[in-house]
């Protein structure tokens, strides 16, 4: 259903960053908005951030207001915004900015739609955010592991809380890449890590990708291990592979544009992240989809992305050396074939009639 449906329905929707925020839960606010704005039972969309970090142009339907960073602010900014104005949905960004977004759908008679991505909702959440999830029409979740965790501290219809995992871009596709001769990789088995490096997420894995590699080495790959991306943690763990010997075989990109990213999918011969704590992971989706296998645990939300092993690699914490070793020793899958899997499963099409499917039913009574 367009945006210009005689429904016209009105939506405001309350994010910590979508359209110029840079973390996986803008990029999966930018999908879900857009896809709204383009085959939403909508005739309005203005979306509130707490921030943005770049230029950006919201797509056509759209109206991004401008961020505001405080709690206050914040909340002053959403009341205006719904203040004489119709308000049919409200869309709920994170879950700490539940019990707000609550109030504004009880103010304005309006449906609520709350969005939980991983950690931030694995646990029982504070009295004032349950009580708003448990109010909301529709929870979505990206995976099976969050819409579990959400059902043991939400007293909530189980119908009501949906899975619609990530989507993958069309440009993260096959195609050349001149990184390894840049880089000078030329005759090394790339590993790839995609992610940042906070003390606060060190689930993530990269410590654990440093420890296998003298056992990977022994088992005669000359690999190097390029990680990509920047946060508080690289100093310890540039001491890691100094500890274990292996220093030399780590190199630390940094922040890179999405062209040079898109470039290093490419490149990998793996990419590997063995994380404990995605909500749902779409490094994995990226990497794929630019035609490089991908290798996870099978823990949270990674098996989701990873298609219970069906376009990736899930495996147990102590099988991941031997994991890395096998699969680098195997014969690279058909670039095109890999990606092709990926967006028949996840592609732009498939998540946004997804959206249209789930908001038609929400707003069908509004």
């Amino acid at each position: 259903m367009p945006a210009n449906s005689t429904m016209g329905l009105r939506c405001l929707a309350l994010v910590t960053e979508a359209f110029g925020g840079r973390n996986g839960i803008a990029q999966y606010n930018r999908d879900l908005l857009a896809a709204l704005a383009e085959v939403g039972p909508l005739s309005s969309l203005t979306v509130l951030p707490r921030y943005t970090a770049d230029d950006f142009a919201p797509p056509k339907g759209l109206i991004q207001a401008r961020p505001k960073r405080s709690r206050l602010s914040y909340s002053l900014a959403a009341l205006a915004l719904a203040f004489g104005r119709r308000v049919d949905v409200v869309f709920c960004g994170h879950l700490f900015m539940a019990p707000l977004a609550a109030a504004l759908a009880r103010w304005k008679s309006a449906k609520l739609v709350l969005q939980t991505h991983g950690i931030e909702a694995w646990e029982r959440p504070t009295r004032a955010q349950r009580t708003a999830a448990e109010a909301a029409d529709l929870i979505l979740c990206v995976s099976r592991h969050t819409r579990a965790r959400v059902l043991d501290w939400a007293a909530i219809p189980p119908e009501r809380v949906v899975v619609l995992p990530n989507t993958v871009g069309e440009a993260f596709a096959p195609g050349p890449s001149s990184l390894k001769e840049r880089w000078e990789l030329e005759d090394k088995r790339v590993l790839l890590t995609v992610g940042r490096l906070d003390s606060r997420e060190r689930y993530k894995g990269h410590d654990r990708v440093i420890a296998t590699l003298p056992e990977v080495v022994s088992r005669g790959h000359d690999v190097s291990y390029v990680i990509v991306g920047e946060g508080d943690d690289a100093a310890r763990l540039r001491r890691l592979a100094q500890d274990a010997g292996v220093a030399e075989r780590v190199r630390f990109i940094g922040p890179v544009d999405r062209p040079t990213l898109i470039q290093a999918y490419r490149m990998a011969d793996l990419f590997v992240m063995p994380s404990t704590g995605e909500g749902f992971g779409i490094a994995y989706l990226e990497a794929m989809a630019a035609g490089t296998p991908a290798l996870g645990l099978s823990a949270a939300g990674a098996v989701d992305a990873l298609c219970d092993g069906a376009l990736g690699t899930a495996v147990r914490p102590e099988q991941l050396a031997s994991a890395i070793a096998d699969l680098l020793a195997t014969r690279k899958p058909e670039p095109a074939a890999l990606s092709g899997a990926v967006r028949a499963r996840f592609g732009r099409q498939v998540f946004s009639e997804c959206v249209r499917l789930e908001f038609g039913r929400l707003t069908e009574a509004a």
